[in-house]
């Protein structure tokens, strides 16, 4: 026996319709390429948005035809992810951060037909216009520009494109576990792996993210993605946002601490979402300015792990609840955010702020669990580390063109960290498996030190990595880039770890450099640091 109730597909298409039908008139902001900054609504991004999959059906593309966007945050990309993915086409959103050739074989791959691009990105699309096999048509994401027409034979452009399109026109009907979108890794080894997300799966990531233990945006919030829209669909923030009728600041190509600033400032933004990097800048200028950030209420950091000390300088300095949260490509990405339960209002405030430091409960459609390297589950105690696995309602099945048995192990997903999970489900991430450092027979997690590391007030960046040593295999060591104008000694760097670690976690020695190594994606290339430095203490 069957339930007798409504049955709908959960489709992006509908979170779009839903923002246009009951909050309409609420306003979105897009700092955009070329023009300055625009102020639309969600009912003008819906009508454009229909316009465009309207648009796209008369070109006469098949259905399932993948579009690739390589854009900035603005109003013409928060149109292509309704307007491709609720007309039935599958919206690729790509990291202009990668090499030529990752970029070709990601936009070869999938097999791409059209490109939305911004004018930024008009001298990398030239360079490699000729070597892309199916891509029929380019767009610019602008009105008519000369200018850019002569750099690209067979320019078409967005706002001539979706003119030709009805507002009026229907979502056609298909089955909501119909792939939505595409993202591919960052391909720190081999080429990138593609990531196909479904209709399904994407809506209920947006009704987890918004649930108050995850991220809760609400109609009430005005909300800035500061993580880009190519960064795994700016961690799901456009489509939760649909879904609640939030206000959406989109800040463009500039994201710099003062640009940023300036916007929170001026339309009082009340969450925003980005990397440790992003917000480091951010405090910086906010000093400089003497602003205090008052309409700022939540930070949301992803990406990387979050020093302990930028978790502290938000809540005593700006008042600012900071939100750990974790995630992957693989994962649509949210995998766990770090709320309290309501028995940690009984703790000392100083162990209610240690909390906040590790990654945070899964929600639910997210099961986590930790392994040891034969399979064996190891137990939840907070200590035990393991290798974590996952497994949930919008986690991939299988990488796009591959199988399944590739892909998962036993049913889940390996995501190639370290970690501890406790009896509440708080995750706390050790290492990448690569990353952690196995010293004399005993595990150094690098993350921990970089935690700490970082709070040194003359330190502007760092990382630890493990290199050879001829007694104890591996021992750290700490890569550091010194701020601006500070010359720190090797030694003073050393005194930060003195009574916050085991002496033998403490890194054996300093090297001071002027520019860490960062991927597409800003995360740190070890493996570039462990080639550079991995016979330093046996020279």
């Amino acid at each position: 026996m069957l339930g007798q109730m409504m049955n709908f597909p959960l489709t992006i298409g509908s979170l779009v319709d839903h923002a246009a039908r009951y909050h309409g008139t609420t306003r979105i902001v897009s700092v955009n390429t070329v023009y300055g900054i625009e102020s639309t609504t969600w009912a003008s991004v819906n009508a454009n948005a229909h316009r465009l999959g309207d648009a796209l059906t008369n070109l006469g593309l098949r259905p399932q035809a993948r579009c690739a966007t390589i854009a900035w945050n603005n109003r013409r990309h928060l149109e292509i992810y309704f307007g491709v993915s609720g007309a039935g086409f599958i919206c690729h959103t790509i990291n202009p951060r990668l090499f030529p050739e990752q970029l070709i074989y990601i936009i070869n791959h999938a097999e791409d037909e059209v490109l939305f691009i911004d004018k930024t990105f008009i001298p990398l699309v030239k360079a490699i216009r000729d070597k892309l096999t199916f891509v029929k048509y380019i767009v610019l994401m602008e009105g008519r520009d000369e200018e850019s027409g002569y750099e690209i034979n067979g320019l078409t452009y967005y706002d001539e494109l979706i003119s030709i399109g009805s507002p009026e026109k229907d979502w056609p009907d298909f089955d909501e576990n119909t792939a939505s979108s595409l993202c591919y890794t960052s391909g720190t080894t081999g080429n990138p792996k593609g990531v196909l997300f479904s209709h399904r799966s994407t809506v209920l990531h947006s009704f987890a993210s918004n649930t108050r233990d995850c991220i809760g945006f609400s109609a009430r919030d005005i909300v800035l993605p500061v993580v880009p829209m190519f960064h795994v669909n700016a961690w799901g923030s456009p489509y939760a946002c649909a879904m609640v009728g939030a206000q959406i600041v989109l800040p463009g190509p500039r994201l710099d601490g003062a640009s940023l600033v300036n916007l929170i400032e001026k339309y009082r933004v009340s969450i925003a979402l980005g990397v440790p990097t992003i917000w480091r800048g951010l405090l910086t200028e906010a000093r400089k300015l003497d602003t205090t950030l008052g309409s700022l209420k939540r930070t949301v950091v992803g990406g990387s792990a979050c020093p302990p000390s930028m978790i502290a300088e938000f809540r005593d300095d700006f008042d600012v609840e900071l939100i750990h949260a974790w995630g992957m490509t693989e994962m649509s990405p949210l995998g766990s955010s770090n709320q309290p339960l309501a028995k940690h209002f009984d703790l000392p405030i100083s162990e209610q702020h240690a909390l906040r430091e590790n990654q945070g409960r899964p929600p639910w459609g997210v099961e986590l669990k930790i392994v040891d390297p034969s399979g064996v589950e190891l137990p939840k105690d907070g200590v035990t580390q393991g290798d974590l696995m996952v497994r949930g309602h919008w986690i991939l099945e299988r990488y796009f063109r591959q199988t399944r048995e590739e892909t998962l192990t036993d049913d889940w997903f390996h995501t190639g960290d370290v970690a501890t999970l406790d009896n509440d489900g708080y995750l706390s991430i050790k290492d990448r498996s690569k990353d952690i450092i196995k010293s004399g027979g005993e595990w150094i997690s690098s993350v921990d030190l970089e935690n700490i590391a970082i709070a040194h007030p003359s330190l502007e960046d760092a990382a630890v990595i493990g290199v050879h040593h001829e007694k104890w295999d591996e021992r750290p060591i700490l890569v550091a880039v010194p701020a601006e104008k500070h010359s720190p000694s090797e030694s003073d760097v050393l005194t930060i770890f003195d009574g916050k670690v085991a002496k033998w976690h403490i890194p054996d020695k300093v090297v001071f450099t002027d520019l860490l190594p960062r991927n597409a994606t800003g995360k740190v290339l070890k493996r570039n640091l462990r080639e550079t430095y991995c016979n330093i203490l046996i020279d």
